[in-house]
């Protein structure tokens, strides 16, 4: 198995930054300036969409006139005052991961269903930006997770095929996008746990980055 392992993909929100929770915060403080009630909770039901599939979700489940346009705005100020507070965390394991990664020769990629503009920012203001080789951003494919369009890109963009590549998420959309590619997914979780139909899907479960180095210590032992 260590053999065949060349690379690394990783999603990025809720995966290598804590963004979720901040997310969640900004999609309820716009909700309420937009008189929407409880609009936070819908993050759950859309983990892993990139901006178009989480605009049709909003049409199909609040309704066809949802201000998608004017949320997506109100979001991004609300996101980026919190962010400019408390600042954006990264996920306890992060850098350690990605220095093993690079240590050991592994390609590595990101493949985010966020745009290119927000990603970025937020790998480059980390400082963890040049430890990838490539990286996929939801406003460069057509279909979104789970489709497996990203993360195809994501292995192409590197010159590995994806059943040589491990696919790091957080999310059941991202899982089944790997899943579909031919990866073999490992699920981290964040806000969500995997159910029976997701853990079928699975490679492995691990409960922080310091295990996925574990894992792929145990993977370079066979």
């Amino acid at each position: 198995m260590c053999e065949m392992i060349e690379a690394l993909v990783f999603d990025m929100d809720g995966l290598l930054f804590d963004s979720e929770r901040i997310v969640k915060r900004s999609w309820e403080e716009a909700g309420s300036w937009l008189g929407i009630k409880h609009m936070g909770d819908h993050i759950y039901h859309t983990l892993g969409r990139n901006l178009a599939g989480r605009n049709e979700y909003f049409r199909q489940v609040i309704g066809a006139d949802f201000p998608c346009e004017e949320f997506a705005k109100r979001t991004r100020v609300c996101f980026y005052e919190i962010v400019s507070k408390e600042g954006l965390p990264m996920k306890p394991g992060v850098r350690e991961l990605l220095e093993y990664g690079r240590d050991h020769g592994y390609k590595m990629a990101v493949a985010t269903s966020s745009r290119r503009e927000y990603a970025m920012k937020n790998l480059k203001e980390a400082g963890i930006y040049e430890f990838f080789d490539g990286t996929i951003f939801g406003d460069m494919v057509q279909r979104a997770k789970p489709d497996p369009e990203i993360y195809l890109r994501a292995c192409e963009c590197i010159g590995i095929c994806p059943e040589q590549s491990i696919a790091f998420e957080d999310a059941p959309a991202g899982i089944r996008a790997a899943h579909a590619a031919g990866m073999l997914p490992v699920m981290v979780p964040d806000l969500v746990e995997p159910t029976a139909e997701i853990e079928a899907l699975l490679y492995k479960k691990c409960e922080s980055l310091y295990e996925v180095i574990t894992l792929l210590e145990e993977l370079r032992s066979r």
